[in-house]
């Protein structure tokens, strides 16, 4: 009878040992972006602290809409976004717990929320790709409005699907108000842009010259760069400070409210972390966002851009922006 209790006092004990360990811990996460670009990193937290990671790939928009629908009884404890704006979708419905300001300090106060609910993981810049045997950069425009002009027609590719895309639509919302972004929509759509599924698809176009240039994130061009060298006929060009074709989202993620699980504070913290950021950095070619961290020597400086100053929280109103690129012709 004593041995039966030691032995299961010691089990006891051991399951204990192990939780503190992390060894039985377990974070959900919901992940808008793709495998490709995180699983390495949430593999690599596994192996060091032991926390597991079960993760519910989709698109940012179709997750942020499941969090909404699901409200406390998400069984997730972090988002992962690919945009602020589905981060200021599922802060407004109150669905995020506030954040350790000792985490918060970590990041710029331009590249968190205002409210502290959120915070950015990495950094991306809208770029205009141009192919450089069709195009001069000094004859592109200096503001992405003005590639509705005629000599422009026919000559220009969107991914009107990606969520990117659609981030920059509501930034044009908000910078430029209702009526601008609704014209230069449907003046874009009257000059004959064409659709592409995704932001590489596009790169890949320019670079084999079926269009001139096209509209993407700065890094996917630096892809293409690695795998084919300088002589990929493609190069980005940002238009001028202050312009929203300048716009810089950010990928970022916020603790889910319901969450009990310690180890979503543990991923948050890694993924802030110089070992992460340099990740960011130098494989998926984006801003770090800690200042321990400096971005790839290829990247043009975020001082040197000038962004719009934009609160990044403020571009949660997907749901207007699907309104309008629907009401524009853009989308079915």
């Amino acid at each position: 009878m004593r041995r039966a209790l030691r032995v299961l006092i010691l089990g006891g004990l051991l399951g204990l040992l192990a939780a503190a360990c992390g060894d039985d811990e377990e974070v959900t996460v919901y992940s808008g972006r793709n495998e490709a670009l995180i699983a390495p990193l949430l593999e690599r937290f596994t192996k060091e602290t032991g926390v597991k990671v079960a993760v519910k790939y989709g698109s940012t928009s179709e997750l942020a809409a499941t969090l909404l629908e699901e409200g406390d009884r998400t069984p997730a404890d972090l988002f992962i976004a690919q945009d602020a704006g589905a981060l200021g979708a599922v802060q407004s419905a109150g669905l995020f717990a506030p954040l350790d300001e000792a985490l918060l300090s970590r990041v710029p106060a331009a590249f968190r929320s205002e409210t502290g609910h959120w915070v950015a993981l990495s950094g991306r810049a809208r770029v205009v790709v141009y192919n450089t045997e069709r195009v001069r950069p000094a004859d592109l425009p200096k503001s992405i409005l003005d590639f509705t002009d005629a000599r422009w027609k026919g000559r220009i590719g969107w991914a009107p699907t990606n969520g990117s895309f659609q981030a920059f639509v509501t930034a044009l919302r908000v910078d430029r108000g209702e009526d601008a972004a609704r014209a230069w929509l449907r003046g874009m759509k009257a000059n004959g842009v064409v659709d592409y599924p995704n932001n590489t698809a596009i790169v890949e176009a320019v670079g084999a010259g079926e269009i001139d240039a096209g509209f993407v994130n700065h890094y996917y061009l630096y892809n293409f760069l690695k795998e084919r060298g300088d002589g990929f006929k493609a190069r980005n060009y940002f238009t001028a400070p202050g312009d929203v074709g300048t716009l810089v989202n950010v990928a970022g993620a916020g603790i889910l409210r319901p969450s009990k699980a310690d180890g979503a504070k543990r991923l948050l913290e890694y993924l802030l972390s110089e070992s992460a950021q340099r990740y960011f950095a130098e494989q998926t070619f984006e801003y770090p966002v800690i200042a321990a961290v400096k971005p790839s020597a290829d990247l043009q400086p975020l001082a040197e851009i000038r962004p719009p100053a934009l609160e990044l929280s403020r571009l949660e109103d997907l749901r207007g922006t699907l309104k309008l690129l629907r009401e524009s012709g853009v989308l079915p």
